[in-house]
């Protein structure tokens, strides 16, 4: 037997795991393990780590900063396949100030980097405006030397005009840009505002600059305002700073203008310098960090790990150390101590760290070693639940059963050797990195490459067996069926008369001719393997095809829920629950075996008795088997003699095992609860944990205390005078009895599931294969050539979508129902708890939030 304890084969050994924070002082491990360990000192025993007092605190993490900027600049973050150690403390605190003075320079540089470019967005967008503005203002130039001065309004140009200049009124501009949606609003506004006494120029710019500000590109206009008096100018600028409007000063003469243009492109230029060489700069200082920010996150995660582990240890005030009580399997004992004595020597402790057994009656958690094949299978158990520490694991019977019941389902010689292809393929490229870091869906199928492998291996055979190909038959062997021997110049004068033979006549007027077996040279025996391929071609191959694989379908499951219930006894035994046995497992074999078991013996039994000679006079197995509840008065001929005393004799046996599987177990409980007292609740290799003193933990550890046990029924040790409930266990038997000889009904007619999609299966290949290839290979003519290959591509196509994904995740799913209601409820109850051991392969490589964080 396969079980869930620490002996079990396979994976790779992993050091301890803490069983939860603050935990009980010791290592807890089976009293059958003796590990001499050193003198227990006063205030705890267990394993003790020393350390500074206080609670134990993470180092730092990369910077979310660091790495966004590293992300910004489009350089790859260096992920493989390296795995550094985790970093001492001194180390630790070295890279955090490492790291805080490379964001210092990052933040300045950047800080700088951002400045240029906003001074470079301003000049540019001043550029825009002065080249836009030129065609709002038509200056006279005969009067310029005569313009009066104008107050200058903060940096805003004046221009006279001379009608303006004769009126001795004062004209202000306001220029800027303002985004294309509140040019309308901006307009209404001006002339509510200012009542008239402004002149709004504005154009659109075709270019779409940069906002410095948000750094969104956008559309932008230019305006020019006109203005009289101060007042107004005021009203004007509050204005353009509600709308956040870029004003930039207007110059006053057109050689001015020019100046600051040519000023413009030269610090334009200027800053393109700059910036290029500020932003080679910071490139360059991303790269150099980007190629140790891999290891220097892993290092952090290690770190985190390990101070979170030593957070769940309780402390001692007195001896200044951790004490942490943990799970360990009893074959990584030794492992474990080299471990603590390699630690110790490591950090240079002057206490060393050491470790010691105690003694306890919780249950351990579970432990299943797996290896990359067992992986997958015990994933599609543990998703049922976890199993009991050791409970009977059915990962085992579940690599062979479940893609056979897949297979059953999906049983097709050429959609199962695509499926073993692919899987192939992905079992070859394992070490490949994308297949790795791909997506979820196809890490979904690289996580179970070797469960499709053996599914589309077993497809393969199931589908020799159904001698289907595509929905074609392969004729491997030649056919047992001869068509020439239904003639009747084949055959003696005296042989005519008694056969139904054919002749010339019926050949040509009848649609339908049935072979008829019986006849001598029809029928040369049995397809050596498989189906034969002649009955690809009948009419009748449905019906012939339906009862074969109801039959097996009924046969396949009545086997499988059997084997569960026998698994079940060795569940029994390992828990010492031997009248579970006797009151609950053999009445349920003989209900499943006195019913179900007998039809298997009908079908098989019918197989063998008749020939095709006598395969007329054979009798209905179902109207047998409906007869043997019914008590029909008339006994017609069965299928051997004695049937109906037989099957009295199964129905008597039966009706007996209902009220023992009733009744037995709670009565047997009750009987042993008034007559043999009350009973220890200990369990093989597990003894209760007494903290009355130091001397009583080391007796214990060091003594069998089944060796002074009394001579009692092993069952009795599961019943305590405290708990006792003879209506609640009435109770719970009833139920559960009722729901077993329920589901040995519902149950057996659901595994007949894999008929029903078999069936499904092969007619839609077929309908397939009839709809696009038998009218591509029809076609006789230059275009049918072309038409061809686009049917053969359309088939290909659909193949995979709909025979292969859905179909394949159809016949999954129920493969899966029928392991977790029909098999797994009969022995396997799933409520332990998994153990997850401290390991380092456990850390993600990727960055997430919290390496950011």
């Amino acid at each position: 037997m396969v079980r869930s304890d620490r002996q079990a084969a396979g994976g790779a050994r992993a050091p301890a795991a803490p069983s939860r924070p603050r935990a009980r002082h010791g290592v807890a491990v089976p009293k059958r393990a003796r590990v001499p360990g050193a003198a227990l000192p006063a205030g705890g025993h267990g394993l003790r780590v020393p350390q500074r007092a206080g609670r134990a605190r993470p180092g730092p993490v990369p910077r979310f900063y660091l790495v966004q900027e590293i992300t910004r600049a489009d350089i790859p973050l260096p992920e493989g396949e390296a795995s550094p150690p985790a970093p001492p403390l001194k180390q630790v605190l070295e890279m955090q100030e490492q790291l805080q003075k490379l964001e210092v320079e990052l933040r300045e540089v950047t800080k700088n980097k951002e400045k240029l470019r906003k001074n470079l967005l301003e000049l540019i967008e001043y550029t825009h405006m002065l080249r836009v503005t030129r065609t709002f203002v038509r200056r006279n130039v005969e009067f310029e030397p005569t313009y009066e001065e104008f107050p200058s309004l903060e940096s805003e140009s004046l221009l006279d005009y001379t009608c303006m200049q004769r009126l001795g009124a004062k004209l202000g501009f306001v220029s800027g840009l303002i985004q294309r949606g509140k040019v309308e609003a901006f307009e209404k506004m001006l002339w509510r505002v200012c009542k008239g006494y402004t002149i709004l120029s504005y154009a659109e710019l075709h270019e779409s600059l940069e906002d410095p500000e948000t750094g969104e590109v956008i559309k932008w206009y230019v305006f020019l305002i006109s203005f009289w008096g101060e007042q107004i100018g005021q009203k004007v600028k509050k204005i353009c700073d509600c709308y956040r409007c870029h004003v930039y000063p207007y110059p006053n003469t057109a050689e001015e203008c020019k100046e600051i243009q040519e000023g413009l492109n030269v610090r334009i230029q200027d800053l393109y310098t700059v910036l290029y060489k500020t932003e080679d700069y910071l490139r360059q200082v991303l790269c150099k960090a980007a190629e140790s920010v891999y290891s220097h996150a892993i290092q952090v995660r290690k770190m985190k790990a390990i101070y979170h582990t030593l957070n769940m240890c309780s402390f001692d005030v007195t001896n200044k150390c951790l004490i942490a009580e943990v799970w360990c399997p009893e074959a990584d004992l030794q492992e474990l101590c080299r471990a603590l004595e390699e630690g110790s020597r490591e950090s240079s402790a002057t206490v060393p760290s050491f470790m010691n057994t105690i003694p306890t009656k919780e249950t351990p958690p579970t432990l299943i070693r797996t290896n990359k094949f067992t992986e997958g299978f015990q994933n599609i158990v543990d998703a049922y639940g976890v199993g009991s520490y050791r409970e009977v694991n059915p990962a085992l019977f579940t690599i062979i059963t479940f893609p056979f019941l897949f297979a059953v389902m999906f049983g097709d010689f050429g959609h199962g050797f695509v499926m073993f292809l692919f899987a192939l393929l992905l079992v070859l490229n394992e070490d490949h990195p994308r297949l790795t870091q791909c997506q979820e869906i196809m890490r979904m199928f690289f996580n179970g490459r070797y469960i499709l492998l053996l599914m589309g291996l077993f497809s393969v055979y199931t589908g020799l067996i159904y001698n289907d190909c595509f929905s074609k038959s392969v004729n491997l062997f030649g056919s047992g069926w001869n068509v020439s021997a239904m003639y009747r110049a084949s055959h003696a004068a005296e042989e005519r008369g008694k056969m139904a033979l054919w002749n010339d006549s019926i050949v040509r007027h009848s649609r339908v001719l049935q072979l008829d077996p019986s006849v001598p040279g029809v029928f040369r025996g049995p397809y050596p393997f498989g189906i034969d391929p002649i009955w690809n071609l009948a009419t009748n191959r449905l019906t012939f095809l339906n009862s074969f694989k109801m039959k097996m379908s009924v046969i396949l499951g009545i086997i499988h829920m059997t084997f569960g219930v026998i698994l079940g006894i060795f569940n029994h035994l390992h828990f010492r629950k031997k009248f579970n046995i006797y009151l609950v497992s053999v009445p349920e074999l003989l209900f499943m075996l006195c019913i179900f078991g007998y039809l298997i013996f009908m079908i098989v039994y019918k197989w063998l008795a008749y020939s095709a000679t006598t395969s007329r006079e054979a009798p209905s197995i179902l109207i047998d088997f409906i007869n043997m509840f019914l008590f029909p008065a008339s006994e017609a001929s069965g299928l051997y003699p004695g049937q109906a005393y037989i099957q009295r004799v199964l129905l008597a046996v039966t009706a007996l095992s209902v009220p023992v599987l009733f009744l037995g177990k709670p009565l047997f409980l009750l009987w042993l609860h008034h007559g043999c007292g009350c009973f220890g609740a200990n369990r093989n290799g597990y003894t209760l944990v007494r903290k009355d003193s130091e001397e009583e933990v080391s007796l214990l550890g060091n003594q069998d205390i089944e060796e002074g046990s009394t001579q009692v029924e092993d069952g009795c040790r599961e019943v305590t005078c405290e708990e006792f409930d003879f209506g609640e266990i009435l109770m719970t038997q009833a139920i559960h009895s009722i729901e077993y000889c329920l589901s040995c009904i519902s149950n057996t007619a659901s595994y007949l599931r894999l008929w029903a999609l078999s069936l499904a299966h092969a007619q839609l290949s077929d309908v397939l294969w009839a709809m696009l290839m038998r009218v591509g290979l029809r076609v006789d003519t230059t275009f049918g050539v072309l038409l061809l290959f686009l049917l053969i591509a359309a088939f290909v196509v659909l193949t995979i979508l709909i025979l292969l994904v859905m179909e394949g995740l159809s016949a999954f799913l129920h493969a899966i129902r029928l392991h977790w209601v029909e098999f797994q409820n009969k022995f396997y109850i799933g409520a332990g708890t998994k153990f997850v051991p401290f390991s380092f392969n456990l850390l993600s490589s990727k960055f997430t939030n919290d390496d950011m964080a």
